[in-house]
């Protein structure tokens, strides 16, 4: 693990002409790894070990949707429906309604079920621009009171502009919530069938009365959706399909493959969540947590870092294996690699937001909103992240914040070059502070953070290259997790028609490969082959 790599001194592993071939490079160039792009001066050894990796991995050119799917027809959303959501997530939840909207069409399905809704970006959608009876399924109860109040805000807007167009009787889709933890495959199974149980259920009659009858045993259809679903919930879904004879067809994104449930790491359990198929489990192939934590590395991500984002990543990763030093040396009782979550962003957020405003007050801005933007940062910064959520500001709209620091950067320059070996140590103390206490752990006097920090200082160029090395291989352990799945539905035969595709644009939504599986006289296209 990165955590480990100072006191393991993991970087000795690589080739020693490496180090030194890479260690003259630009953060840039370094940034780039991931993505499959070497320089032409580099030793021939190292150009073919990334040009490999980036061989093997699965495309993720976003592939043309009109072809594969009968009636696509992506809609722009409206400033009422796109409220709240980025431009990733608007993108998102665009395309991927239109291609669920097309099954449905297809099918003729009685209902959709989002499965790990989240706010119910995506189910709301799917209701009042599609008119689809949708079911939003998520484990949060939060999520679903706020799901539920958006609703009634589009529900507002749409039913005033059917009075102004004279409509007024024309039924309105709105969605169904439930709030559910689904924890295995006999939950959802039994959710296809069970969704007109009144107790968890705040839904307008007329949508609930379709789905008793649609879900009632009497041939329904239905379609699950799922927007990044979390670990083995994107699993789940399509063991779903196999087992329910109302699911029809399944279009899944996943994500959060650290959460994964792997035979031989996790705890003995009848189902797991890697590997599926029966070729991968035959030839005894396992990845462990290190690497599914590093199949979540997204290579246009780290393309799109620019020098100053750069070097604070790999800041932060220097950080979080000093800090490991920390508990190892005096809280050895913690174990490896706990998870502390993301406040080193924070505190570096926090330190360029001082910079910014440092110089604002010294010098007339040219960018009259800068300002504002910097006020903002605090609450745009404090937002609980889960999964693939972004930050919300109080105006209700989500705020780009890696945007909001380009944007700053072309006024303040490189801050991070001004940030000296004693910011540092202030930094990398704040950041040990802030992750004992979300662990729970009392700091004491007795810490020596600074002498952990001196000794760990001389290695942290190094910490850029081995993690940019590392990090090329994401792309091709998330290629093996999602051909995993593909495998294990096309051994189910005839049974199944299955396809991996790139649905999103990967320069907006890097994890942008769906696995869309149905069954055979669902009426879904599917002549686009995967590799």
């Amino acid at each position: 693990m990165l955590t480990l790599s100072i006191s393991s001194r993991l970087w000795e592993a690589v080739d020693e002409d490496w180090l030194q071939c890479l260690s003259n490079e630009s953060v840039e160039s370094l940034l780039l790894i991931p993505s499959g792009i070497v320089q032409d001066h580099w030793p021939t050894s190292p150009k073919e070990f990334v040009l490999t990796l980036k061989s093997l991995v699965y495309p993720r050119e976003q592939a043309d949707l009109k072809k594969v799917f009968p009636n696509f027809q992506p809609t722009s959303l409206n400033s009422v429906l796109a409220q709240g959501m980025n431009l990733k997530k608007k993108h998102e939840v665009e395309v991927l309604s239109a291609i669920v909207s097309s099954a449905a069409s297809a099918m003729r399905a009685d209902a959709v079920i989002d499965v790990g809704a989240g706010q119910g970006y995506l189910a709301q959608v799917l209701a009042f621009e599609h008119q689809l009876s949708v079911v939003a399924i998520d484990a949060c109860s939060h999520h679903g009171k706020v799901t539920n109040a958006r609703a009634e805000r589009i529900k507002k807007h749409y039913m005033a502009q059917m009075r102004k167009f004279g409509s007024g009787n024309q039924r309105l889709n709105v969605p169904q919530t439930i709030k559910c933890n689904i924890m295995s495959l006999e939950t959802l199974k039994s959710l296809t069938t069970m969704l007109s149980h009144k107790g968890d259920v705040e839904q307008p009659k007329p949508i609930e009365q379709d789905l008793e009858l649609g879900l009632a045993g009497r041939g329904s259809s239905l379609v699950l959706a799922g927007l990044h679903a979390c670990g083995d919930l994107s699993v789940t879904m399509l063991k779903t399909l196999l087992e329910c004879e109302e699911v029809r067809a399944v279009i899944s994104i996943g994500c959060c493959y650290n959460l994964l449930s792997e035979e031989g790491f996790t705890n003995a359990q009848i189902q797991y969540g890697f590997p599926m198929s029966c070729g991968v489990k035959s030839v005894n192939l396992s990845l462990g947590k290190s690497s599914r934590d590093l199949a979540c590395q997204s290579a246009e991500r780290w393309k799109s870092l620019g020098k100053d984002a750069g070097l604070h990543n790999f800041e932060l990763h220097a950080f979080r294996a000093a800090f490991q030093m920390v508990l190892h040396k005096y809280f050895p009782e913690v174990g490896t690699s706990p998870s502390i979550g993301r406040q080193g962003k924070a505190l570096r957020r926090k330190q360029q937001r001082k910079i910014i405003e440092s110089e604002l007050q010294a010098e007339e801005s040219t960018y009259s909103d800068l300002p504002q933007m910097a006020c903002n940062m605090d609450e745009a910064c404090s937002v609980t992240h889960s999964g693939e959520s972004e930050a919300v500001n109080t105006s209700g709209i989500r705020s780009d914040v890696d945007a909001l620091f380009t944007k700053m950067s072309l006024h303040t320059g490189s801050t991070c070059e001004r940030t000296t070996s004693t910011d540092k140590y202030s930094l990398f103390e704040k950041f040990c502070q802030s992750g004992l206490c979300r662990l729970g752990l009392k700091p004491s006097d007795n810490i020596n953070f600074h002498g952990i920090w001196k000794g760990v200082e001389p290695y942290v160029s190094l910490i850029g290259i081995y993690w940019s090395l590392r990090a090329a291989f994401g792309p091709l352990l998330e290629t093996l997790i999602l051909l995993d799945r593909l495998l294990f539905l096309q051994e189910q035969g005839d049974v199944l028609e299955s396809v991996m595709l790139p649905i999103f644009d990967p320069a907006i939504s890097p994890r942008n490969v769906a696995i869309i599986a149905k069954k055979p006289d669902a009426g879904i296209s599917s002549h686009h082959s995967s590799r």
